[in-house]
């Protein structure tokens, strides 16, 4: 069983930054892939960006691309989000979610691929 567990959310100004992060209790962590979601009031969970196990490959949605950077520190267990230049439209419940991945460059971008999830921490960006 893999729990995962977010922090880092808060209230900041557009434009502002906040820095996520995911931790996991398994020791095997860097076999997993694990993703970042957004779910804001009213909407659809939709995918941020992931990471595969090694770290090298990475994928962003269109909305974050360029302001989002997906990391991840193995020996601590733990994925990291940096979010820069955050707009309104960012506000939402972020989780962090993580699947078997070892040795497999394909990342899955679909919330049905990802078994297991954080309680999500609250990002919200004021004008």
């Amino acid at each position: 069983q893999v729990q995962l567990v977010e922090s880092g959310g808060g209230l900041v100004q557009a434009g502002g930054s906040l820095r996520l992060s995911c931790a996991a209790s398994v020791r095997t962590f860097s076999s997993y892939t694990v993703a970042w979601f957004r779910q804001a009031p009213e909407k659809e969970r939709e995918f941020v960006t992931a990471i595969n196990w090694s770290g090298v490959g990475t994928s962003y949605a269109d909305s974050v691309k360029g302001r989002f950077t997906i990391s991840r520190d193995n020996a601590k267990n733990t994925v990291y989000l940096q979010m820069i230049s955050l707009k309104p439209e960012d506000t939402a419940v972020y989780y962090c979610a993580a699947r078997w991945g070892y040795g497999t460059n394909v990342i899955a971008t679909t919330r049905e691929m990802y078994r297991y999830w954080g309680q999500g921490t609250q990002v919200t960006v004021s004008s």
